[in-house]
């Protein structure tokens, strides 16, 4: 898959992180997802509206037109209807901003943070002294953000701050703006958190930000 990072930017970023665990005594990780779930039914849904509005404006112009074009048969329109349902799938397909049209914010919020769920437990990102890792992860499909910090830091990062942080990233991803919206979350958790715990110097996870084409 093509990076959606350049090198720069990853190296930029791993340094950022790195200052960032320095400077709170946290261990951080960043990931950039394309999509959190393959969304099998967006393509139908968009056959759906296609069809429909098909078969709408042709059920319109025969019933104004009959005089004119009393010959038109069924099938044709039928044709008709499957062709533009068709078309409509095909860009649902091969358009993701067109594909997101159908996609509700309540589904992509529980797949995205399914996704970090489980992105968080396959890399084993609970695996700090005294579960001090926390995730940032950005889903580019569905221009969503997941914040996901362990135990210890969970207390200490209210549902206010994850939300602030959110917010902050949010209308960056939205223009992508991958690494500003990264920026914009390391530089909250920084403002946000004093040194959690000055004896913790080594790095326990990997500062290299995770990138996969998702589902």
């Amino acid at each position: 898959m093509k990076p959606t990072l350049s090198d720069h930017d990853r190296r930029r970023l791993d340094a950022r992180v790195a200052e960032a665990e320095k400077r709170t005594g946290i261990q951080i990780v960043l990931s950039v997802i394309r999509r959190s779930d393959s969304y099998a039914e967006l393509p139908w849904k968009a056959f759906a509206l296609g069809a429909s509005a098909a078969g709408l404006i042709l059920f319109l112009l025969y019933g104004s037109s009959f005089d004119w074009y009393p010959d038109v048969t069924p099938l044709l329109m039928v044709t008709g209807i499957l062709a533009s349902g068709a078309a409509f799938a095909l860009l649902g397909i091969t358009i993701p901003r067109f594909a997101k049209f159908f996609l509700p914010d309540s589904r992509a919020e529980v797949e995205v943070r399914q996704y970090a769920k489980t992105l968080f437990l396959d890399r084993e990102l609970f695996a700090t002294q005294g579960r001090r890792g926390i995730l940032l992860l950005v889903s580019l499909f569905e221009h969503r953000v997941v914040i996901l910090p362990d135990k210890w830091l969970a207390q200490r990062l209210t549902e206010e701050h994850v939300r602030n942080m959110i917010a902050a990233m949010t209308p960056l991803l939205k223009r992508k703006q991958v690494t500003q919206a990264f920026d914009a979350g390391l530089d909250y958790l920084s403002g946000v958190l004093t040194t959690a715990s000055p004896e913790i110097h080594g790095d326990e996870l990997p500062n290299a930000i995770i990138e996969e084409e998702g589902i």
